[in-house]
């Protein structure tokens, strides 16, 4: 929020359900500013909200607090919210400005627009191969990139809700799932066990996060929630319908292959990470195919990162 070219008051959204971004900014106005506000411009890179949700509409606040100018980067693709903000406002005669920095204020909301607007999780898929194109080699634990494109995985874990993986990789490579290479919060940890095959003692039991295991064996643990679903053509629409009723709006999936070709086949995935590390393994499981052109080519001590766009997502 600025006044006179001075920024009055700043605020985020930060966990389901709290304060939006526009109510944190104005309970951040000092006192000695608050007669700035009927002269200000918010800015927000998300369209205000036009609706009772968790929290009252920011529209109203908007026009409560008698703010004059509103500026924003992005649509809100809720239901009954969309485009619906600027109609509002403009006809209590404020001024909306809208589309300033488009790309890059729909580059901060892709994750909340995908969850509102598909009913499902924003999707990354993320894998490392050999430069000869495989992903490892079956039934052996093999780490291909360095430890410095680990330590960016384990950011990434940090930014989601949730990270999912198959059987043969919770067995084979026993991963932690966690980001104790970053700081902040871990995702929810997901695995599918259809049979019940992964041991009681692998590092998915350690209680160190939320754990997840879809299976058609129930078990009993208290260190991770079974969930019971039928391992058929519907196993992944309801892993993301889980997810999505769970409040769960970002999913990292982390292989093995069959995995991962199964989201894309299905075409849902949103984004893909793929590390290409400087190694040749000469034979062993196929990495998956992106039919894209990547957006983004990064290098990273050696190890090149991949990031494609999937425009046209189910």
């Amino acid at each position: 929020m600025v006044a006179n070219d001075q920024i009055i008051g700043e605020g985020f959204t930060s966990v389901y359900g709290s304060n939006h971004a526009e109510v944190n900014a104005l309970q951040n106005v000092k006192k000695y500013n608050i007669n700035k506000i009927a002269s200000s411009t918010l800015y927000v890179s998300l369209e205000p909200c036009s609706i009772h949700g968790k929290t009252p509409p920011c529209t109203d606040l908007i026009l409560e607090k008698k703010i004059p100018n509103i500026v924003y980067s992005a649509l809100d693709k809720t239901e009954n919210v969309y485009s619906q903000s600027e109609k509002i406002l403009s006809r209590q005669n404020r001024n909306v400005d809208f589309g300033i920095q488009k790309e890059l204020g729909n580059e901060l909301v892709k994750i909340r627009n995908t969850f509102v607007s598909k009913k499902r999780p924003y999707i990354i898929l993320k894998f490392a191969q050999s430069i000869d194109g495989y992903i490892g080699v079956k039934n052996k634990a093999i780490w291909l990139t360095n430890t410095f494109s680990k330590t960016l995985v384990h950011k990434w874990r940090s930014e989601v809700d949730a990270i999912l993986i198959g059987t043969n990789t919770a067995i084979i490579d026993n991963p932690n799932l966690t980001n104790r290479l970053y700081f902040g919060k871990n995702p929810t940890r997901i695995a599918l066990d259809r049979n019940g095959r992964i041991p009681t003692d692998s590092k998915l039991f350690n209680q160190h996060t939320e754990t997840w295991i879809f299976t058609e064996k129930m078990k009993s643990n208290a260190a991770v929630e079974f969930i019971k679903t039928d391992f058929d053509e519907n196993l992944i629409p309801s892993i993301l319908d889980k997810l999505y009723k769970s409040k769960k709006s970002s999913l990292i999936v982390e292989g093995g292959a069959q995995l991962l070709n199964s989201f894309i086949e299905m075409n849902l995935w949103d984004e893909a990470r793929v590390f290409v590390a400087p190694k040749m393994l000469g034979h062993g499981v196929a990495a998956p195919k992106i039919s894209i052109e990547a957006t983004k080519r990064v290098m990273i001590m050696g190890d090149e990162l991949l990031v494609y766009r999937n425009l046209d997502s189910g």
